[in-house]
């Protein structure tokens, strides 16, 4: 215990820094910034700087940079010393405050969807001065938000930081309305949890397609997968144990919250979940994670996967995004209470809710969609690509009471009504987790489960919180103007309970009876990431983005040609990758195996006509089959990835993506799987699944 207290945190600028290191007054100052959000005079953003500078040296920095999170799904630095001359020549380190709060990246270079052009290459990083600083691999780190010279926003943080402002503004005006004027700020918080695989980086250096597309683009099923139940929550490996221990320090000395680990389902694959935060922050220290995953895994001689489907055949890697909502009193906005008040504020809040997720499945399902999450998503592993939410049978019967006007009793007997007697404390984890549910209630939150390992946080919790937010400005338009406040709610949450219902689904999200369900419903199927994006650009997604001041129409729009484009060259680098693997390594390999199984029958006929040769034979007919119609495919796929540079629209392109590319890589991919299963393993040019899952 005394070494996690000696290491949490050590490489943090955080408020206990801030308090040993500022004068009282430039901390006083610095805090009142930071809680009303506004800028900073730049005689305390000197001695901050210049604070932050001392103790970084102090901790052996010897570089800044201002770290963001640009639309790469990555996160961007670029480091400048503190060095700097004096008058007499020496050298003196500097940090100042103009330097802390703005700095200017080429904004050319990275993803801009149109906001940028090649000749247009002013962009500027602000610091975030509600995200700790940090020192990593010897740079203090400053966060920072993203912007073109024109200040549209080209990162993820910034529109994020703008909906966690408009959530708690609208949740502050429902909150008056029962009388909560203690309040002063509502905050979300996410606990994401993290799944990974992991193998040895000898084998994954000798696999094109790991290296290029963090994905096995082939291989066939090894004898023994996940059907036997084993690896979940089974002991860890050495290897792997000491991977884990090192990442835990690692992630600690960044003061990121890591607290459980274990095996996951799939063969190799594991998980890591931290505390819950707020949700500005467990977005950085997410990407952090990610980050330190893969750093310390190459210290093991490891190599950690994050992609969502880097195996066929198991399961993939999601990242569970637990949101909730909470006041900065410390109260949860989502957890029942014991009073009439609380069940009905509570009520309230689970009806915003629901709310949001039936009228923006669309925006839902689009915050999950990439190419990578394509292949696991609706794989009877993920949620299907089908939005729904379970609330658990007790809370869908005390809804459906309320709908219906019927008396609902738990097991005390005690009668319960909305804001009129006085009612029970709704239990805690009376029914069973649904791992198949998108969009789960799990007691005091959310559990949102389609989201691709290596996604970002930000896109999925912008979309929850200004969607939620739109539905508490709504009801808090409704409730403000009533006449009788407590009549206002009752019909409030009925309303909203008969018209939104559909979207509540507490049974098998994988079986083929949800899918027709669903449909009758009326609920969307986006199956795909091409077929789920342009709902991102409808009227109705602007408006909501616009009106609440997240997006810009130009910054929408930038990001869906962003998204789109994402989609095309991760398939394109697949497809180019997959043709150099079989034109280059595997159609050889097969032939020098047919030609080892040539020699054989011929040896074997030399000896005696009377010997039999017919394994041989079947083999080589067949495997001589599969060869050519692999090369004939691998032809084709070549042609149509050299056809796509004749597309103008990149809506029309993805399309092409999606229907000729993917398809033919399908296609091909059956052969070759079915050429390694029959091919001598000598010949065989690539580790296989088996080595690959097996061998850590």
């Amino acid at each position: 215990m005394g070494k996690i207290n000696d290491i949490f945190a050590s490489a943090v600028f955080n408020d206990e820094c801030m308090k040993k290191t500022l004068p009282e007054a430039t901390y006083l100052a610095l805090k009142k910034t930071i809680q009303d959000g506004k800028s900073l005079d730049i005689s305390v953003a000197n001695e901050v700087a210049n604070a932050m500078k001392n103790w970084a040296i102090q901790k052996g920095a010897t570089h800044f940079t201002h770290w963001f999170q640009p639309m790469t799904g990555v996160t961007a630095e670029k480091h400048d010393s503190f060095i700097s001359t004096s008058k007499d020549g020496k050298i003196i380190m500097e940090f100042s405050g103009k330097e802390l709060i703005k700095g200017e990246p080429d904004a050319s270079s990275f993803p801009s969807g149109g906001l940028r052009a090649t000749f247009e290459a002013r962009g500027y990083t602000a610091w975030d001065p509600t995200s700790y600083a940090f020192i990593k691999d010897g740079t203090l780190c400053v966060p920072c938000v993203f912007c073109s010279y024109g200040g549209e926003a080209l990162d993820k943080k910034t529109p994020l930081l703008r909906s966690v402002e408009v959530i708690s503004e609208q949740a502050l005006r429902v909150l008056r309305l029962f009388g909560e004027n203690d309040v002063k700020r509502v905050v979300t918080t996410v606990g994401p949890e993290q799944e990974y695989f992991l193998i040895d980086k000898d084998l994954y250096d000798r696999r094109k397609d790991l290296v290029f597309c963090g994905r096995t683009l082939f291989g066939a099923p090894p004898p023994k997968g996940q059907e036997l139940d084993d690896h979940y929550y089974g002991s860890i490996k050495p290897r792997v144990s000491a991977y884990m221990k090192e990442l835990d320090e690692e992630l600690w000395k960044l003061g990121i919250l890591a607290k459980t680990e274990h095996n996951e389902v799939a063969p190799a694959q594991h998980e890591l979940a931290p505390i819950f935060s707020l949700t500005n922050t467990a977005t950085d220290h997410n990407q952090l994670t990610m980050e330190i995953m893969k750093k310390v895994a190459i210290k093991h001689n490891l190599v950690c996967l994050l992609h969502e489907k880097p195996f066929s055949r198991v399961n993939g890697s999601g990242k569970h995004n637990n949101w909730s909502l909470s006041t900065d009193t410390g109260k949860n906005l989502l957890e029942p209470g014991d009073s009439p008040h609380d069940n009905a504020q509570f009520l309230v809040f689970l009806c915003a809710v629901i709310k949001a997720v039936d009228e923006y499945q669309d925006l839902i399902r689009i915050s999950a969609a990439s190419a990578g999450n394509d292949h696991r998503l609706g794989g009877d592993e993920a949620p299907p690509a089908i939005i729904s939410m379970f609330l658990g049978d007790e809370l869908t019967e005390i809804l459906h009471s309320i709908e219906k006007e019927k008396n609902y009793s738990n097991v005390d007997k005690t009668e319960m009504e909305i804001g009129v007697h006085v009612l029970p404390h709704f239990p805690k984890d009376t029914t069973d987790r649904n791992r198949t549910s998108p969009f789960a209630f799990t007691g005091n939150k959310f559990e949102f489960r389609m989201i691709g390992s290596s996604f970002s946080i930000s896109g999925p919790n912008i979309v929850i919180n200004t969607i939620v937010a739109e539905e508490l400005k709504q009801f808090a338009d409704y409730l403000e103007t009533a006449d009788n406040f407590k009549t206002a709610i009752n019909t409030l949450i009925k309303k909203t309970i008969k018209e939104h219902k559909r979207i509540i689904f507490n049974g098998n999200n994988y079986s083929k009876e949800w899918e027709n369900e669903a449909k009758n419903r009326g609920l969307l199927n986006l199956t795909d990431t091409v077929e789920a994006l342009p709902y991102f650009i409808s009227e109705k997604s602007i408006n909501l983005f616009t009106s609440h001041k997240i997006y810009t129409e130009a910054e929408m729009r930038s990001r869906y040609e962003i998204l789109l484009e994402n989609y095309c060259k991760v398939i394109n680098i697949e497809a180019l990758t997959l043709v150099e693997m079989v034109k280059k390594d595997i159609i050889p390999a097969v032939s020098a195996f047919n030609k080892h199984l040539s020699e054989t029958i011929i040896a074997k006929r030399t000896v005696s006509d009377k010997i039999d040769v017919s394994v041989e034979e079947t083999l080589l007919v067949r495997l001589s089959e599969l060869n050519a119609k692999a090369f004939d495919k691998v032809i084709a796929l070549e042609k149509a990835a050299n056809g796509v540079m004749d597309f103008k629209n990149i809506t029309e392109a993805s399309k092409y993506f999606r229907d000729i590319i993917l398809q033919g890589m399908t296609e091909l991919r059956n052969f070759i799987d079915e050429m390694e299963a029959n091919t001598d393993s000598k010949f065989w040019p690539y580790p296989t699944y088996t080595e690959l899952l097996f061998n850590i």
